[in-house]
């Protein structure tokens, strides 16, 4: 049997008693309720490929890796710079200086050919003391003889004298000497016996005086180093030794 309590407390409206009085969270779903499956972005699915390097990676950089794919090599010099060069400040060109660092200036030209007409005196009188006893030298024959002589003489003298030290006699009087050009050393010998042939035998064979005057004047106008066709051949240089 029943039993009803008037006194008590009404039901609510509806005829039923609310079990639950809290209201369910703001902004969420009731406990035990199904999520939104539209509610949340999915997140997008990663690279297989991987994302390209930041900025400022050194694989964007030219010539992080010496220049190999793009780029000039991280050794180059600037511009205008070059790579250097054989001869030291003051050196190639510069008037006054020698041809390569450390060795002396050029020789001057009076020098050099007052050198020269010392060399030719001592060479023509030792010739003519040889010829003399069997030629007249007021004679064609005598005359030639000596020439011929001298010029033998003289290829003998300057390629022996500057194979030794790089001086004549009269290039010591007058204090310069035959260098090599590449290094500022006493000639070698294949050097010092190819100047003195070019020296020589062309003025033999065809022009005498005159090609000793074309060899000189070569020299003249030669620059920078004031090198006779002698000298050009052999790769030598006078220089001085006062």
């Amino acid at each position: 049997m029943s039993t009803y309590d008037p006194s008590g407390p009404e039901p609510e409206e509806g005829g039923k008693p609310s079990f639950d009085k809290n209201p369910p969270p703001a902004g969420g779903t009731p406990s035990g309720a199904p999520s939104d499956p539209y509610g949340t972005p999915t997140p997008p699915p990663s690279d297989p490929y991987g994302t390209p390097p930041p900025a400022g990676s050194p694989y964007d950089r030219p010539g992080a890796y010496g220049g190999t794919y793009g780029g000039g090599p991280t050794d180059q010099p600037p511009p205008g710079q070059g790579y250097g060069t054989g001869y030291g400040p003051g050196g190639q060109g510069s008037p006054g200086a020698g041809p390569v660092p450390g060795m002396p200036p050029l020789g001057s030209w009076p020098n050099r050919i007052l050198a020269r007409v010392i060399d030719y005196l001592l060479v023509q009188i030792v010739a003519i003391l040889l010829v003399l006893p069997f030629a007249s030298l007021g004679n064609r024959s005598g005359s030639t003889g000596a020439f011929w002589l001298a010029c033998v003489l003289w290829f003998l003298y300057e390629g022996f004298m500057l194979s030794r030290d790089g001086q004549t006699l009269g290039k010591k009087a007058m204090k310069v000497r035959v260098a090599m050009l590449v290094d500022g050393n006493i000639p070698t010998k294949p050097a010092a016996w190819t100047r003195s042939a070019v020296f020589i035998v062309p003025a033999v064979i065809c022009c005498a005086m005159l090609w000793w005057v074309i060899d000189g004047l070569f020299g003249v106008f030669d620059k920078p180093y004031r090198q006779c066709i002698h000298d050009k051949s052999a790769k030598t240089v006078v220089v001085s030794t006062a």
